[in-house]
């Protein structure tokens, strides 16, 4: 074998190693902290996902109803919905969707603070942040799906919250094998990035 040829095998090898390791990652994260049971805190953080004709998605009611269930346990008194305009239809942004869903289900309007702006995850939290230190709010739970959670609490950790929890929904709509192959190469970029933000 010529030494490209190893060097190519050599590489690929690390690549499938990379890829298989931040999978299991992925696939075996059930919440911080793992019991699933976060200490209460001053809000909740719903990150956002796409809108189906202004209203969110299956995947999207998914977080939110998991947010909901917190909130009326007591977990936080406050939510934080987050999410700009999409590029697929959108008259109204991810966020303004979502409060529109929490007040049909009878949340306070004036429970619930909006992040109208963010394109990224790390955007989300970056803004979810500002709006917590705007308010005098110290803590925070994030409601995801499980296979955006881990890299979602890595996010809230580098950004400064403190303690990070996050709370995840095991969705029932979702093509989670495609799901989980996508968040592998977003959880790769987020960590190439990372030690520049």
């Amino acid at each position: 074998m010529t030494w490209s040829l190893r060097a190519a095998a050599v590489g690929a090898a690390a690549l499938a190693v990379w890829c298989l390791t931040l999978f299991a990652i992925i696939v075996r994260f059930e919440g911080k902290p793992a019991d699933g049971r976060p200490q209460p805190a001053d809000v909740g953080i719903v990150l956002g996902a796409r809108l189906w004709n202004d209203e969110p998605s299956p995947g999207l009611k998914e977080r939110l109803d998991l947010a909901l269930s917190l909130y009326r346990e007591g977990a936080f008194r406050q939510f934080i919905v987050t999410g700009g305009l999409d590029a697929h239809g959108a008259t109204i942004t991810e966020a303004e969707g979502m409060r529109n869903y929490l007040v049909g289900q009878g949340v306070p309007e004036s429970a619930i603070a909006l992040d109208s702006l963010s394109r990224s995850t790390y955007e989300n939290m970056i803004f979810a942040r500002e709006l917590m230190e705007a308010n005098d709010w110290d803590t925070a739970i994030v409601v995801t799906h499980d296979y955006h959670g881990s890299r979602a609490a890595d996010i809230a950790g580098k950004v400064g919250l403190s303690p990070v929890q996050v709370s995840v929904a095991e969705s029932q709509v979702l093509n989670m094998a495609y799901h989980r192959t996508r968040e592998v190469l977003a959880y790769t970029k987020w960590l190439l990035e990372k030690p520049f933000l």
